[in-house]
């Protein structure tokens, strides 16, 4: 199974943060990326700097015909195409996508790296991935998804809010 995380904490031509991430689906769509099954909503707020505005995240599981560098190539055009533009790391975005997990595969290079190095460190990845995919193992530890989420530190788990409501899948 192929995991993307999507998040977006600006306003743009498509509208607001949840208007932002279905238009992230139809492009994906249209690029012959299929969307399976997606998780709730969840806003969190912006790191490092809690002053920004909060994100709202999603996880899709995704079928795609071709290799992760390929996938990558699609995402930065969609990323692109919807106006993100990269000054500096961390900072406000109208869209943001990333491959959490590609079928289990362990990759490193300069352009990739599988699975997302970070996604144990994240609640808004963690939490909308459990809620999809319970059973979850790292590709790399082997470890399920509740030993990461019962590490997250208590701030951290709380600075969440998961919403009743998913994005479009057409």
């Amino acid at each position: 199974m192929i995991f993307l995380s999507i998040g977006s904490n600006l306003s743009s031509p498509f509208g607001g943060r949840f208007e932002n991430i279905n238009k992230c689906i139809s492009l994906l769509l249209s690029n012959k990326v299929k969307p399976l099954q997606v998780s709730n909503f969840y806003e969190s707020i912006s790191y490092p700097d809690k002053k920004n505005p909060k994100f709202i995240n999603i996880i899709l599981i995704v079928e795609f015909n071709g290799t992760p560098n390929s996938l990558l190539g699609i995402i930065s055009f969609i990323e692109k195409k919807m106006g993100r533009i990269r000054t500096k790391k961390n900072e406000p975005r109208i869209i943001d996508i990333d491959i959490i997990d590609y079928d289990k595969i362990i990759m490193n290079t300069e352009k990739i790296t599988l699975p997302h190095p970070n996604l144990v460190k994240r609640n808004f990845v963690l939490l909308p991935l459990r809620e999809i995919c319970s059973d979850w193992k790292h590709p790399i530890t082997n470890k399920k998804i509740d030993f990461y989420i019962k590490k997250l530190n208590f701030n951290s788990s709380n600075e969440i809010t998961r919403i009743d409501e998913s994005a479009i899948l057409e």
